[in-house]
């Protein structure tokens, strides 16, 4: 009887013990959840060490200033609220174009960045030094993240978690692609390494010129879109320096036109977009 209490005893006090130890699995999802479309946004943009919450400040202090100043001009607190809202939306607009150009200039160079990489496996390197050398041989945009790479490689010498802060620090596509066929080539041994790259390159470059030639023929359906989505607010803003006009949008009817103008320059411009998008490459191995 006494070791049947004994082992009651232990029995609980282990349960107690797991209950505050042992990580929860909600605790575990949670830590391993994918990032958020803010945090997604600056890095692809660049921006990692910008953290979510300064950028959201960023936004909020960009909305009060531009809504204090349209309503000390205009008088008019409907069209002061649209303003603050248009430049509170103002610095996402930035980012995302900033993460496009971004995104563009690395497909623009990571033909040759692999071409290098690929000489250098011919040339006898091991993996770990052909990517190394990219931080001085590659292409300018990505030799900071191969400086930086060769420098965790260096202090750590683990591979696989070397080429998954690389991967972060990359945040494209393309990255995912070369650096999950690198991590396979150095587990299973990659003898056909040389080969593969080739192909991605010559795949790469052929998907850039197809790229480059739809791009430069729908850039006037986006600047048509972006010219006529501006347009009737840049009237408002001019309209505000003239109180007797301004003001008739104080009332429920002028509300009204303004919320509702509002709704169909963002749907409007969505459709448009979405039409006239080209198809981009997602991370599927972020």
């Amino acid at each position: 009887m006494g070791v049947l209490v004994g082992l009651g005893v232990g029995l609980g006090l282990l349960l107690v013990w797991s209950a505050f130890a042992l990580p929860r699995t909600g605790a575990s999802r949670r830590a391993t959840r994918a990032p958020g479309h803010l945090r997604r946004l600056l890095t692809s943009a660049g921006l990692p060490d910008v953290s979510v919450g300064g950028f959201v400040v960023l936004c909020l202090a960009c909305a009060v200033v531009a809504g204090l100043v349209v309503q000390a001009v205009s008088s008019t607190p409907p069209v002061a609220v649209c303003f603050g809202a248009i430049a509170g939306y103002l610095p996402v607009t930035i980012v995302s174009g900033r993460a496009r150009r971004r995104l563009r200039e690395l497909a623009e160079v990571w033909p040759e960045a692999i071409d290098n990489l690929a000489s250098a496996v011919r040339a006898g390197l091991s993996l770990p030094d052909a990517l190394a050398g990219l931080a001085t041989r590659g292409p300018e945009p990505l030799r900071p993240a191969f400086d930086a790479f060769a420098l965790d490689y260096q202090v750590t010498g683990r591979f696989g978690e070397s080429l998954d802060q690389l991967k972060a620090r990359l945040a494209d596509p393309v990255g995912d692609r070369v650096v999950e066929g690198l991590r396979i080539a150095r587990e299973v041994g990659g003898g056909e390494l040389g080969r593969l790259l080739r192909n991605l390159s010559g795949y790469l470059r052929d998907d850039l010129r197809t790229r480059s030639e739809l791009e430069s023929r729908q850039a006037w359906a986006v600047n048509g879109a972006r010219l006529a989505v501006a347009a009737p607010w840049v009237v408002l803003l001019l309209m505000s320096a003239q109180s007797e006009v301004i003001q008739r949008y104080r009332s429920g009817t002028g509300v009204a036109v303004l919320a509702v103008g509002a709704l169909l320059c963002v749907v409007s411009y969505r459709v448009m977009m979405r039409i006239g998008r080209l198809p981009t490459e997602r991370r599927i191995l972020a």
